[in-house]
């Protein structure tokens, strides 16, 4: 077999929070799926003044003694390296869909979902729409732009259009809090979705991958809500920062996150949806769809993520190990879908 140059496209082309948190995954994916004998690795930094760098690693003195080159200069490095695939580790918009793209037009395949689709979807209410029109259930909700009145009263969910993270959401009970929910979700998009609250009953992940053309969908992933001081899972849910100040995750332990049985009622109706989900928006490789099951047990589409860094603490990785895939087995399906 002979060896894989894979370049791991890490940074953000809009912000130091998410370079963090690409560096985050990226450097846990590095360490855990180096094989000398099957890839080779690079990597691809970009800074948030659009500036490229090639560092040896991702230590911060790496990245900060790496050449910083402009586009075309990154072009010339890159078409020179003769790679063969890209994992894409960006989490911004602009390297969720500018980025990849970039890779369409030098014909280097990537892991993962399309540039349209991620583009398509960095829109939740425009994936609401899709999935909807597949019968898919959805909680009613409104786009707004600055100075719009939304009509939906209490109690709703304001959420930037296209964040991720749980970065300005707010659950919003009373008239009186509207206008600083609404405030504080145009801090993070010019669009903001308004949706009306599902009841609690349980809040759940599923993920989906493709190996030799067929579905198969992994084991749920649930997390740790409650009607009484926490509804709605926010950002310090997610992530946090550890005593040095670096970005860290907060959602990784049993007590926050866990693998819902396999027996349990809810899963293959959960894992059908999804499926349905990932059809009707065309995804490719693997998918992963946030639902919220209300007290009746009936599951609502809340919103598509799709993308995975391949780190052992990234969600598909996680579900997969639960199904007995480990990473190492889940890179190489990804990667024969994708050379496929």
């Amino acid at each position: 077999m002979s060896i894989l140059h894979i370049l791991h496209l890490v940074g953000s082309a809009e912000n130091e929070f998410y370079g963090d948190l690409s560096c985050l995954y990226g450097k846990d994916c590095i360490e855990a799926t180096a094989n000398p004998s099957h890839y080779r690795f690079s990597i691809a930094y970009v800074t948030p003044d659009r500036l490229w760098r090639f560092p040896a690693s991702l230590r911060k003195e790496d990245i900060n003694t790496a050449t910083p080159l402009s586009l075309s200069q990154a072009i010339q490095w890159i078409t020179e390296q003769n790679i063969d695939l890209v994992l894409p580790q960006m989490f911004c918009v602009a390297g969720m869909t500018h980025y990849r793209a970039l890779f369409d037009l030098l014909n280097i395949p990537y892991l993962g979902n399309t540039a349209e689709l991620m583009g398509l979807t960095a829109n939740k209410a425009q994936a609401k729409a899709i999935v909807c029109s597949m019968g898919v259930k959805v909680p009613y909700g409104e786009l707004l732009r600055q100075g719009e009145t939304p009509n939906l009263r209490p109690p709703i969910v304001i959420k930037p259009a296209n964040s991720d993270n749980s970065l300005g959401v707010t659950l919003v009970k009373t008239m009186e809090e509207y206008d600083a929910g609404l405030e504080k979700a145009f801090q993070y998009a010019d669009q903001v979705l308004v949706e009306e609250y599902i009841e609690l009953g349980r809040e759940v992940r599923c993920g989906t991958i493709v190996k030799d053309g067929e579905l198969i969908s992994l084991p749920l992933e649930e997390y740790a809500v409650n009607k009484e001081n926490n509804p709605i899972r926010n950002y310090e849910d997610k992530l946090k920062k550890d005593d040095a100040g670096e970005l860290t995750y907060a959602a990784k332990d049993k007590k926050k996150a866990w693998i819902v049985d396999s027996n349990d009622p809810v899963t293959r109706w959960v894992q059908e949806i999804a499926k349905q989900c990932h059809q009707a928006l065309g995804c490719r490789h693997y998918s992963l769809f946030d639902f919220r099951i209300d007290p009746q047990g009936q599951p609502w589409f809340l919103e598509a993520g799709l993308y995975c860094s391949f780190s052992p603490k990234s969600v598909i990785p996680m579900m997969a190990e639960a199904k007995g895939i480990s990473l190492d087995e889940l890179l190489e399906i990804v990667i024969k879908e994708a050379i496929n």
